[in-house]
């Protein structure tokens, strides 16, 4: 008798009415590209694990969409998996295709901003 883990997968949706869904994804070898779907004018987020010392989230933002000039109280690693997309760090722009990360230090401003439809995954490590 082996218990499946299993996880809840949150959505932040703009202008959609999304909830959450229970999905198993311990254990098993998955694409990310695929565990988060576009929707037109808006940025969706899927957190894939949520604790004390760190978090991981898949977002994709349709074409034009973005995050605001913010910053964080620690460093956060964005992998881009699909798309492209311009990230900003102290005013500097940086193009970001799939494939490739970056990593915005904590404390210093930084923004992103869907060049075309891309999703990134977000890692926070709370250290």
């Amino acid at each position: 008798n082996s218990q499946k883990k299993k996880m809840t997968v949150d959505f932040l949706c703009v202008n959609t009415n999304c909830g959450e869904v229970e999905m198993e994804i311990t254990g098993k070898a998955l694409t990310m590209a695929d565990m988060v779907a576009y929707q037109d004018g808006s940025v969706v987020s899927k957190t894939l694990i949520d604790k004390k010392v760190g978090t991981l989230t898949l977002f994709s933002f349709s074409s034009g969409q973005g995050l605001s000039e913010h910053t964080a109280p620690y460093d956060a690693f964005v992998q881009v998996v699909d798309g492209e997309a311009e990230i900003t760090i102290d005013g500097e722009a940086h193009t970001v295709k799939a494939g490739q990360m970056i990593i915005m230090p904590a404390n210093h401003p930084h923004a992103l901003q869907a060049v075309k439809p891309f999703k990134m995954l977000l890692v926070m490590i709370r250290a």
